[in-house]
């Protein structure tokens, strides 16, 4: 008897695009993989750059009153020490018996049998597991020696809180934005992406008077849901979670996290925190290193601790949410009958190729033109030549892609300087000027609406 297929889920669907069309590889793939490590291809870099690239030009360039960082992946172990990761970075985690699987004790049920072997009674006691990676700095392996792979950005930004104030023209209210990667040695990593031991995070931190965080903290969460709406992201697959008394971090006022609803088996999950600090994480580093982080008001003369608004987003996850969000099977009828299109049904702002360039045939010279119009269009946008395979094939493959654009030259173009300009989301097609397909694309990404 045959065995029963496992169905494929919308993830796994999702997961083989990446692999099939370059955007994101198991690391060490060549060597059986390395669990919770992924490298990304030449489209999957693109987009992770485009969401990067926006999220930087939302926070630095579009407020005056937040500047950016980019602080080093390795610190000092006090650091770790003041913000409480070395004592409380953790999470419980059990083995089983029988096949040595390592579990979180908080994500399985206990008195159940194994999920893995199926053994019962077979998990020992819950033990804390810290999730930081320690390494060495330095030719000698001793304790002064031992270091810490940084498990979050937003320390970088604190301990660097002084040399910022005393070296810019900032003051409070004020933000540091920074982005980079973080490494969590996870107990489990699962959902592809989405839980990882190597990420990258996009963070704010947000000084202000102790106080006026009751109105920066209520702004912010206004501001962070309105970017993903400048994405293009579905709104009515966004909400928002507030941390209960048993979530809250113990220095915190208030927390929510933005919740996106990704595609089966992983419906809502977390994307995004905005947090109220407090001004707990500046009076930790003030014990630790004996140097007061308080700031003077250079008006009033008052001099606080100031307190933390903190937007904490992770740029991983919002690549695997701009590929669920886009993701798309769609059901055409045509005179052969009924055929799928497989389409990513990305904002152009997002589109790892925004504008395809076709040539209708090799021959007659129509090539060479395409070929030339492709290379004065890279001055604009991000492009992609292909003149193999049938017309109708090369469109789905940049549909599959996401390319929002696709410009066709024919034999007509060499008559009169016009191209046929094909739109991704409805397929439909416009002839047009040369001269007037640059203006086009902008005004149609300007007023981009996903239908």
């Amino acid at each position: 008897m045959a065995k029963n297929k496992k169905k494929q889920t919308e993830l796994d669907k999702i997961v083989s695009l990446c692999r099939r069309r370059g955007f994101i590889f198991q690391s060490s793939e060549i060597y059986g993989g390395l669990n919770g490590a992924y490298d990304y291809g030449p489209l999957g870099v693109q987009l992770k750059n485009n969401i990067r690239d926006l999220w930087w030009k939302e926070m630095t360039q579009m407020h005056d009153d937040i500047v950016g960082l980019d602080a080093s992946i390795l610190m000092a172990s006090k650091v770790w020490e003041a913000s409480g990761h070395i004592k409380n970075f953790s999470d419980p985690m059990v083995d089983c018996k029988e096949c040595k699987s390592r579990f979180r004790a908080d994500q399985i049920d206990l008195e159940a049998p194994c999920p893995v072997c199926g053994s019962k009674d077979s998990f020992t006691e819950p033990r804390d597991f810290n999730l930081m990676f320690q390494t060495h700095i330095g030719a000698n392996s001793g304790s002064a020696s031992e270091i810490y792979l940084r498990p979050e950005t937003a320390q970088g930004i604190y301990v660097n809180f002084r040399n910022v104030v005393d070296s810019s023209r900032v003051q409070i209210p004020f933000g540091i934005a920074q982005i980079g990667k973080s490494f969590r040695n996870e107990i489990t990593t699962k959902n592809f992406i989405f839980r990882s031991c190597e990420f990258e995070q996009m963070e704010m931190q947000f000084f202000c008077k102790p106080g006026d965080d009751e109105k920066w903290f209520p702004y912010w969460r206004e501001q962070r849901m309105a970017f993903y709406e400048k994405m293009g992201i579905r709104m009515d697959h966004l909400r928002w979670h507030q941390h209960g008394p048993k979530e809250l971090a113990f220095y915190a006022k208030d927390a929510y996290d933005i919740e996106y609803n990704f595609v089966e088996p992983m419906q809502w999950q977390e994307l995004e925190g905005v947090h109220s600090r407090t001004d707990y994480d500046l009076t930790q580093h003030s014990k630790f290193c004996g140097k007061q982080q308080d700031y003077l008001d250079p008006v009033t003369h008052e001099k606080y601790i100031p307190y933390v608004v903190e937007t904490s987003a992770g740029l991983t996850r919002n690549v695997l949410m701009a590929l669920c969000d886009a993701y798309d099977e769609e059901v055409l009828t045509t005179e052969k009958g009924e055929d799928v299109r497989t389409v990513l049904h990305f904002h152009p702002n997002l589109a790892p190729v925004k504008v395809a360039v076709l040539p209708l045939v090799k021959k007659d010279g129509i090539a060479e033109m395409a070929k030339e119009l492709e290379q004065s269009l890279r001055e604009e946008f991000p492009t992609f030549y292909d003149q193999g395979g049938a017309i109708g094939r090369r469109y789905r493959r940049m549909d599959e892609i996401g390319t929002p654009y696709c410009v066709t030259v024919d034999y007509d173009t060499k008559e009169d300087n016009t191209v046929t300009l094909r739109f991704r989301d409805s397929m439909e097609q416009v002839r047009i000027p040369m001269s007037e397909l640059v203006a086009t694309i902008k005004e149609s990404t300007k007023n981009y609406k996903r239908k």
